[in-house]
């Protein structure tokens, strides 16, 4: 059903302006511009959760831009476009990388104070015509004919469906995969080899490209420009275009730009009838249906619609060719090599003198009391914090100090004390996150769909590892609908799916029941079997007691013993400190 809605609708699109008076093509004309926006803001706000409210300080720039240059160098509109946007794209750039490293209302803040400052650097500029605008700007032509009506309306939307596409194949990619895990998950796409910066600058100039092409569009509509329409109110209205077709929904961004200004205009004919003049009265009426609508289907209109039409599922992942394995060491070689590693907060020593090695193909568990320092030792493995001290090792090469993402290409792969999945995301794509550096191909592929070979590699290869870990059948369960010893083990066939030399398991069995721990510790005894080198972090000392090889346990960030299970049962501090048996 929702296949065959897909498929009409470009068709309905292309019958409506054959058929519609003039006054609803000029309608159509609008939203088709809001959605190029709309789209864009889905993107960096409604999934990635980078909160914009300057995008219409880029749809200013590509206006002005093909403005400035078709009226003051004679440059064809149609080659214009390019200079549109590089402006835009340039601005993106430099805005990007000064503001997006801000986190909670920061961020936020920060759009709004570039968007009003490009709003009032565009009113002073003599050149730009300051707050009078510039008039007289040509039309676009095909062999010397202007554009008019229906041309128009095909041309917005046919762009319009060429922003719909390309923010589609993105997000169905590797690197879409990412983007939809970057809001609460950034911790997580470094341990899997994400450059979290530079994918959220990418994201960002795309959706800044996008509101330049509608800018681009407008002014060779309008024929005239002025600062007004690019200011923050306009900004405030895209994004409640987004919110109200449903933020996470492309569809929801060419809905809610619908609903908006079809509402937005409905009133300017309606309220001056009614009380006699429009004003404040028309915004607090369109105020009023705004959070009407909010309160009946919080989460957007599209998500509200979509539940009544039945999805057609999705086809299993095809037997492919596996992705290349790296050489693993030999059983029993030295891998990994801790050398008094400290780290100090201030005045508190969190991990205090701590060395111990780990040999291929051994499980080693690092046990201890709450607050022992169990989870900073394993930060300071997987990069999330540097030592302050000592030095860390894997086959040979320093890793202490270096970034998660080295380490993630190094070999070492993680889960996580609490599960980092992306709840709304099936199972299968979430253990694809952690084949991100197995793959090649970029953004530029993803929005060209050249990337279909490996994507069908990549997810074969997921689910590959999720049968190995016995999530065979939940592949397309979404990974929120998991139990918390399902979770725990998606974490762990996504850490597999990265091709590791080591993995890290940080309190797999933590909040797990008898019968999932007894589940866990099978799976994790196939896989030293099957040659893999584990070192989990627990607190549970019957849980790791007749599952690994060595024990290594830590008290107040020191390690006060190292050895086998029995030899650490019968060691007086294990007892004194851990057991709570009198010395």
């Amino acid at each position: 059903m929702r296949r065959t809605i897909v498929i009409a609708f470009p068709f309905v699109i292309a019958l409506l302006p054959l058929v519609l008076p003039a006054y609803q093509l000029t309608l159509m004309n609008f939203i088709g511009l809001a959605s190029l926006v709309a789209i864009g803001l889905v993107l960096i706000t409604g999934i990635a959760g980078l909160t914009s409210f300057g995008q219409a300080a880029f749809v200013g720039l590509g206006a002005y831009a093909t403005a400035w240059a078709t009226v003051k160098l004679g440059v064809s509109p149609w080659l214009s476009v390019f200079f549109s946007l590089l402006v835009a794209g340039a601005a993106s750039l430099v805005i990007g990388l000064l503001t997006l490293r801000l986190s909670g209302h920061y961020l936020p803040l920060s759009t709004i104070a570039w968007s009003l400052s490009l709003f009032f650097l565009v009113g002073n500029i003599p050149a730009l015509g300051g707050h009078n605008g510039i008039p007289d700007i040509p039309g676009l032509s095909v062999f010397g004919q202007q554009v008019t009506g229906a041309g128009y309306t095909l041309l917005i939307w046919v762009l319009v469906g060429v922003a719909f596409v390309s923010v589609a194949n993105l997000l169905d990619s590797r690197t879409g995969r990412a983007v939809r895990c970057l809001r609460g998950r950034g911790i997580m796409l470094e341990a899997f080899g994400v450059d979290t910066a530079r994918l959220k600058i990418a994201i960002f100039i795309h959706a800044a490209l996008l509101a330049s092409m509608s800018g681009w569009l407008y002014a060779h509509l309008l024929r005239f420009i002025a600062p007004t329409p690019f200011g923050l109110n306009a900004s405030i209205e895209y994004v409640f275009m987004a919110v109200i077709g449903g933020v996470s929904s492309l569809w929801g961004a060419i809905l809610g730009s619908a609903i908006l200004i079809a509402i937005r205009d409905g009133l300017q004919d309606l309220i001056p009838g009614l009380v006699g003049s429009g004003g404040a009265a028309e915004s607090i009426v369109f105020g009023v249906v705004m959070v009407l609508i909010l309160q009946r289907a919080s989460g957007g209109l599209m998500p509200f619609l979509s539940r009544l039409v039945p999805d057609t599922g999705r086809l299993a992942p095809g037997v492919e060719q596996p992705l290349p394995r790296r050489t693993m060491p030999a059983a029993r070689t030295p891998l990994l090599s801790v050398a008094a590693a400290t780290r100090r907060f201030g005045g508190l020593v969190a991990v205090n003198c701590v060395s111990f090695e780990l040999a291929a193909g051994e499980i080693l568990g690092v046990i201890g009391p709450n607050g022992a320092g169990k989870s900073t030792l394993f930060n300071l493995l997987t990069g999330v914090l540097p030592v302050s001290e000592g030095e860390i090792r894997l086959s040979g090469k320093t890793i202490s100090g270096s970034s998660s993402r080295r380490i993630a290409s190094l070999g070492i792969a993680r889960s996580f004390q609490h599960p980092m999945l992306r709840s709304t995301m099936t199972a299968i794509e979430n253990v694809a996150v952690g084949a991100h550096l197995r793959g090649c191909k970029g953004m530029l592929h993803s929005i060209l769909r050249l990337d279909r070979a490996e994507e069908r590699i990549i997810l074969a290869e997921a689910a590959r590892q999720m049968e190995r870990v016995g999530l065979g059948g939940e592949l397309f369960a979404p990974a929120g609908n998991l139990a918390l010893g399902q979770q725990r083990l998606l974490e762990i066939a996504r850490a597999l799916a990265a091709d590791p030399q080591i993995l890290l398991l940080d309190e797999p069995a933590a909040g797990l029941r008898y019968h999932e721990k007894q589940k866990l510790a099978a799976v994790l005894s196939q896989l030293r079997a099957e040659g893999v080198t584990i070192l989990l972090v627990e607190h549970d000392m019957e849980f790791v007691m007749n599952l690994v090889d060595r024990l290594v346990v830590m008290n107040f960030g020191q390690k006060i013993a190292d050895g086998t299970a029995p030899q650490v049962q019968a060691n007086v501090q294990v007892q004194e400190a851990y057991l709570g048996v009198a010395a």
